[in-house]
């Protein structure tokens, strides 16, 4: 079965196919660097991790450039309030969002640029902008002149009439026609400048992601990615200022776009104020929980992040860990010589169907039911194939949850000692109790085990316990 992707710019889902067999050229957009990043935010980079992480296991490698927006009028206001250097402050929340893309498990990108290394690009790009008719100069500033690219538009679907009285239109009386957008910016006094051939200044915010994914990607790249709030402007920006320069198309083959986070059904965003920090998140949830919260809906859908969604994130994440850890304790010693498909094929057919992670988690959780199905059979011990089914499961459980981020941690080995020392004393008292014939008290200690999510089966071979809850 062949991958199939969701483009953005041509509203279907199209055989994604490389642009270079065997290999994917992927770049998403990274974050502004002036403040910590909230949940909304994190869940972009956990949704591509996951695509990466799936397209990888199909045998494609995946080459991932992302990028850090370092130069922005929120970087400088951010600076002045902290009262540090732009550098600083853009380095202050670089760390930050690795420590937070570290502990949420995503992978980092094989080339991570900053838009400060790659001005003297975005200037060659800007002169060949003015060079070949589609932007032009005003009073320092470079603009791109969005009537001279007939296919302005064609990402979000939006006419110029349509767009005429849209969100984000820059006012500026050196601009010729509103909705042309900044290239390159006049210096003002007190922030960042370069030289370039139109007098002191920086670039603007579009050029940047398009001048470093053409010369770490090249033109007509496999995959862009980034939330559905970057479609327009940002995305189509991109498109028109990357085809006017080169005189080629399509900039990029797939467009992939992620929905937004919300909560109570509103968008989260600081400009609202209802968001919350990634780094306060993650310093009180399991990475695997917000990382269940952030692909229990098709990423191409908004997703609430309630109340009622952590509880059900953190119930999924916690029968996750049960069974994998009950069904560790099943078949040690035994078990297959090779990888059952059955739900791998099932969960592979899911991702094929433009990343699919509902139907994906819902091949998961029906591997959890059935396996623990199994492991409470009555003679469960007795059953080589059952204890063979299971091995089998659990191998394709570690799988499926190391594709989606989510797999189970492992018990710290001290707190496993003392866990099977207390019930290895436990069943040691138990046993003598039943030796000598007192039966109400070996019942007892059962009871007791059972209220502590310990459960005991007596088989041939003795005593044998494990975990419910």
């Amino acid at each position: 079965m062949s991958l199939a992707i969701y483009n953005t710019i041509t509203r279907t889902k199209e055989e994604f196919v490389p642009r270079e067999p065997g290999v994917v050229s992927m770049y998403v957009c990274g974050p502004t660097v002036y403040n910590h990043i909230h949940v909304g935010n994190a869940r972009a980079f956990i949704v591509f991790d996951v695509m990466r992480r799936y397209l990888r296991w199909r045998g494609l490698r995946v080459r991932f450039v992302q990028n850090y927006t370092d130069v922005d009028d929120r970087i400088i206001e951010r600076a002045r309030e902290e009262n540090l250097e732009v550098d600083e402050i853009t380095r202050k929340y670089s760390d930050a969002f690795e420590d937070v893309m570290s502990v949420l498990g995503v992978a980092p990108p094989n080339v991570l640029v900053r838009a400060t290394d790659h001005v003297p690009e975005m200037i060659e790009m800007i002169s060949t902008l003015i060079e070949r008719g589609f932007a032009y100069e005003s009073g320092g500033n470079v603009w791109f002149a969005v009537e001279k690219f007939p296919e302005y538009g064609k990402l979000s679907g939006r006419s110029l009439d349509d767009v005429r009285a849209g969100e984000r239109v820059e006012p500026d009386p050196s601009k010729r026609f509103p909705l042309d957008f900044a290239l390159w910016k006049a210096a003002k006094a007190g922030e960042p400048a370069w030289e370039s051939p139109w007098g002191a200044g920086r670039p603007g915010w579009h050029i940047e992601c398009s001048a470093m994914s053409l010369k770490y990607l090249g033109m007509g790249f496999d995959i862009h990615g980034g939330g559905t709030d970057l479609i327009f402007p940002h995305h189509e920006n991109e498109i028109a200022q990357s085809e006017a320069a080169t005189g080629e198309s399509p900039f990029v083959r797939y467009w992939i776009h992620n929905g937004m986070v919300n909560i109570d059904e509103q968008k989260m965003s600081k400009s609202l104020g209802n968001f919350v920090l990634a780094k306060d998140l993650v310093a009180e949830v399991p990475a695997q929980v917000i990382r269940l919260m952030a692909i229990a809906g098709h990423y191409r859908s908004d997703v609430d992040f309630g109340d009622a969604q952590f509880e059900d994130a953190k119930k999924a994440f916690e029968r996750f860990e049960i069974f994998y850890r009950n069904a560790k304790d099943r078949v040690k010693g035994g078990g297959r010589e090779e990888l059952s498909r059955e739900f791998l094929a099932r969960f592979q057919r899911a991702m094929d169907d433009d990343f699919n992670t509902p139907q994906a988690l819902s091949v998961l959780h029906d591997l959890v039911r059935q396996g623990n199905a199994r492991m409470a059979q009555p003679d469960y011990w007795e059953d080589a194939a059952a204890v063979e089914d299971l091995h089998g499961m659990l191998e394709e459980f570690v799988l499926i949850t190391e594709l989606l981020g989510v797999k189970p941690r492992e018990e710290p080995a001290a707190s496993a000692d003392l866990t099977e020392g207390l019930v290895a004393l436990a069943l040691s008292m138990r046993e003598s109790a039943r030796s000598a014939g007192r039966f109400d008290e070996a019942d007892a200690i059962r009871s007791s085990l059972g209220e502590l999510g310990i459960a005991i089966e007596d088989s041939p071979e003795g005593p044998r316990w494990r975990r419910t809850i």
